[in-house]
């Protein structure tokens, strides 16, 4: 009797041991801090993956900038120091030029998913960077110029930059280069609230939702329109880390995914109008151009964006092959 109970729980045991190493295991870190609007949807999607993989995958976070400073998250993803990170493809732009199309998008991952152009970028993003991309999350989210000083407006109706001291990055570098004529300060997004403060910057551009997270909105006091360009966040898996998945583990990651494509568009859509509707309430004033200034503004946001793409494409051996595809998947033209 002895026996068999003791057969009994060893084969428990080695049950149990065995559906525990059964678990796929991911290490994940976020670009921005936790407070940030875009981090946590990453962890909602995070908890969405760890409550239904329960036994199959689990996602574990180290954090975010603090753990891995934002610019380098892409590349230590890449070279498995990490399995996964949810970041903006901007931050990896001179590998995978083809972001851009993400960038300067009209429309959002639903669209893009239904086209196929998400399926491209992945494809793109193993065969340039070894990574898989899992998912486009909270797009379609616009971006504004913000100033502290009210801007100046031409007597063309466009907008003078001279006196701006105008906070950049690489999503908006061509943009504000080229159309603008601007010599942005670039700087990590961890860095603005201080730069604003002291006056390095007396401008920034910035998504239309999230500005009241990072307290920018205690410096910013006006708002440009028309707004520009989209959001690119988004999960990068380590393309080696994807493949030692289970196949169960795969097709529950990429299905929860992109139902959160889907979730996190449509609330930020609506929270995007919550958020600017908040800013108007607290005193900031928006300054929207008119006219032909106003449609060269919106248009040159893009096609700058569009020429930046094609430029850095063409410096790599697969040249334009997914330039009009990608143009074509990635807005409702």
């Amino acid at each position: 009797m002895n026996r068999t109970l003791l057969a009994t729980l060893t084969g428990a045991t080695a049950l149990l041991a065995t559906q525990a190493m059964a678990e796929d295991r991911l290490s994940a870190v976020h670009a921005f801090p936790t407070s940030l609007i875009y981090t946590q949807s990453f962890l909602s999607f995070v908890d969405k993956v760890n409550e239904r993989g329960e036994g199959i995958v689990q996602i574990d976070v180290r954090g975010g900038p603090e753990v891995i400073g934002l610019a380098q998250q892409p590349e230590a993803v890449r070279n498995g120091v990490v399995d996964m990170a949810y970041t903006a493809a901007s931050f990896y732009a001179g590998t995978v030029p083809e972001r851009d199309a993400m960038v300067a998008s009209n429309t959002n991952a639903v669209y893009a998913r239904e086209t196929g152009g998400l399926d491209l970028m992945n494809q793109i993003h193993q065969e340039k960077m070894g990574v898989y991309y899992l998912g486009w999350f909270d797009s379609g989210v616009s971006y504004n110029l913000y100033t502290i000083d009210e801007p100046s407006i031409g007597a063309d109706g466009r907008l003078d930059v001279s006196g701006l001291k105008l906070r950049s990055n690489p999503v908006y570098d061509a943009f504000f280069k080229d159309y603008l004529k601007a010599q942005p300060i670039s700087l990590p997004t961890t860095d603005v609230y201080s730069a604003l403060e002291r006056g390095v910057v007396n401008a920034t551009g910035w998504t239309q939702i999230g500005l009241k997270d990072l307290n920018w909105d205690r410096f910013l006091n006006y708002r440009i329109e028309p707004a520009f360009f989209s959001t690119d966040m988004g999960v990068i898996v380590n393309l080696e880390s994807w493949t030692a998945l289970s196949d169960e583990s795969k097709a529950l990651l990429q299905e929860v995914a992109i139902e959160h494509e889907r979730d996190s568009a449509e609330r930020f859509a609506a929270v995007a109008e919550e958020q600017l509707a908040a800013l108007e309430a607290d005193g900031m004033t928006t300054i929207t151009l008119e006219g032909a200034a106003a449609e060269e503004f919106a248009t040159a946001a893009r096609e700058a964006t569009w020429n930046r793409m094609r430029t850095q494409m063409e410096r790599h051996p697969m040249g334009l092959t997914h330039y009009d595809a990608l143009i074509e998947a990635f807005n409702d033209l």
